[in-house]
Parts: C-alpha cells; sequence; structure tokens
C-alpha cells in the first residue's frame, strides 16, 4: 500500500504573520506532512485585503518549523522574472533545510498580472509558459548555469548558488486532459487534481496514465495528489451543519458532500474514503477543512484519521 501524505491548505488572506505562524506550527505538532499557501499578490476577493506575497511568508515559515514540508497551491508560472522565481524557491529551500515542495499552475487572475507588469497571455499560451517556465527551472536548479530560448522563457547563462538542497519535486496543478495533463506527464513529480475535479478524479487518472504511456515515462513516477474539502462530523445531522457552514463559506458551486469521493462524514467513513484513494494510487491529500472551526476539524483528523495510515 502507497504510504498516505496528508498535508494542509492554509488561506493567508487577512491574516497577519503571528496569526499564520501560530498556524503552521500548530499543524506540524498535530502530524499534518505539508502546509500548504495559495500564491496570490492579490486576495481574490479585495485587492485591498493584507495579504503577504507567498513565497515570502514560506521563507518566515521555513525558519520557525522543523519537519513540515512547505508550499505553494500554486504558483502563476508567468507571475514573477523566471530566473528569480528560481533564485527567490531555492534561497528559501535552503532556509527550510530542504523541504519545499514548488507547486506550479499557469495562473487566472488578469488583475494580478497587469497590476505587477506581467504580459496576460491566452490560456493556452500560459499553459505552454508554464512548461518553458518548469523546463528552465529544472536546468537552473541542477547545471551550473542555465540558457533557455522558448517562446515566453529566455534567459542567458542564469547561475543559481546556493543550489536548493534536494532536487525539487515539482508540482503541477490541473485538470485539462489534452495539454495539463500532458505537461505533468512530461514535467511534474507530483500532480495535484484540484477539490473542484475530485469526482473525476478516477478518469483523468486514465487519461495521465495515457499521456505517460505517449511521451515515454513510468506513470509510477509520478506522485498522485487530491485537494480536498473536508468536514469530520459524528453523524448525519453534524454533517448537515458543517455543509451549510461550508456553503455560506464559499458558496454554492462547491458542496462538499455531493460526490462519491467526498471526505465527509464520521472518522469511520474518512478512513474508508482515504482506502479507496489509496487504491486508485492517489496518495497525497491536501486538505481544506471549512466550517467556523477549521483548525478544531484538523486536531478531530489528526487525532481519529490519521494514525490509522501511519
Amino acid at each position: 500500500m502507497p504510504t498516505a501524505h496528508f498535508g494542509v491548505m492554509y488561506l493567508p488572506f487577512g491574516r497577519a504573520w503571528p496569526e499564520i505562524r501560530d498556524a503552521a506550527c500548530g499543524f506540524e505538532a498535530m502530524g499534518f506532512d505539508s502546509f500548504w499557501i495559495p500564491d496570490h499578490v492579490y486576495a481574490p476577493s479585495d485587492p485591498r485585503q493584507p495579504t503577504l506575497e507567498a513565497w515570502s511568508l514560506l521563507s518566515g515559515l521555513a525558519a520557525v518549523t522543523e519537519r513540515i514540508q512547505l508550499g505553494t497551491l500554486v504558483t502563476p508560472a508567468g507571475l514573477r522574472n523566471p530566473s528569480l522565481l528560481g533564485k527567490v524557491i531555492a534561497s528559501v529551500d535552503q532556509i527550510s533545510g530542504g523541504r519545499i515542495i514548488p507547486g506550479f499552475g499557469s495562473g487566472w487572475s488578469e488583475r494580478e498580472f497587469s497590476a505587477f507588469g506581467m504580459p496576460f497571455h491566452s490560456g493556452i499560451q500560459r499553459l505552454e509558459q508554464m512548461r518553458e517556465t518548469v523546463q528552465f527551472l529544472q536546468r537552473f536548479w541542477r547545471d551550473p548555469s542555465a540558457t533557455y530560448e522558448g517562446d515566453y522563457v529566455r534567459v542567458a547563462g542564469a547561475v543559481c548558488e546556493p543550489k536548493p538542497l534536494r532536487p525539487l519535486p515539482v508540482l503541477i496543478a490541473g485538470g485539462g486532459e489534452k495539454v495539463s495533463l500532458r505537461i505533468v506527464a512530461e514535467e511534474a513529480a507530483i500532480w495535484n487534481n484540484s477539490s473542484g475535479d475530485h469526482e473525476h478524479l478516477e478518469r483523468k487518472l486514465r487519461v495521465l496514465r495515457q499521456h505517460c504511456e505517449a511521451v515515454g515515462r513510468e506513470f509510477s513516477e509520478i506522485l498522485v495528489s487530491q485537494q480536498c474539502l473536508v468536514a469530520l462530523a459524528e453523524d448525519a445531522a453534524g454533517l448537515e451543519r458543517l455543509v451549510d457552514e461550508t456553503r455560506r463559506q464559499v458558496g454554492s458551486s462547491v458542496d462538499i458532500a455531493r460526490h462519491d469521493l467526498a471526505l465527509t462524514g464520521t472518522p469511520a467513513r474518512l478512513r474508508d474514503q482515504i482506502q479507496r484513494h489509496l487504491d486508485l494510487r492517489c496518495s497525497m491529500f491536501i486538505l481544506d477543512f471549512f466550517g467556523t472551526a477549521p483548525q478544531e476539524q484538523a486536531a478531530g483528523f489528526a487525532e481519529r484519521v490519521l494514525p490509522h495510515f501511519r
């Protein structure tokens, strides 16, 4: 049976450094394996809402945590100069002692790109930009110097010293079956399926396997990750209360109890659902704990679900 990895997704918008620091240290103490933040320079709902820059925040967390891995879900590939981004990530990995998982996506918030002086290309162009960025960064982190001549990434002789402390396990998020999953097959160490695509996980894994066969890569080389909306409850009534709270938080478009693979219900049901994912060869879980007391939810999960998979 593959080893299960349990991470926590944490939204930093409107939160000050002490609160975020304490949350990360708390999740580490609970026994979670990783701590993830989104990479937005603006809060999606309001650019005036205070939001710490993601890699600066991870640098601080790298210095105050000891064991837990740290990552972005996800960094838009075209939002920063690629050489500078690679240098920042390598530096944060050094500070962490080799605990960084860099997550990449194509980005979607045009407002963020334009406000920070970066071009916002079409959807297919942003995917190609992500491919080029990841290809360049792999060279930049590995080779004495890196040169790349692409349509979107053009770098001549860039040097990264010190390098990351380990070959960084690049995570790529995205469920597009023609292009995104092809890029995953070519470039990623980890593929993350979004919570919005959770119910389609089994089909997307079949597609990813086909892409791996087409590019000559072993499917088993890719770690499969699933972002999950989680609601832990003692009974059906308690679950309904949590679902109602979640709908108020994230809107009616996300219903955490609507599909067969959802991690909702009693501890016993969550354990069974996690085993179903493991049987599909999905062994990394990035958990969104919703409701009015997400850290209480996380503590319950750590006490009553997590030990079953250790």
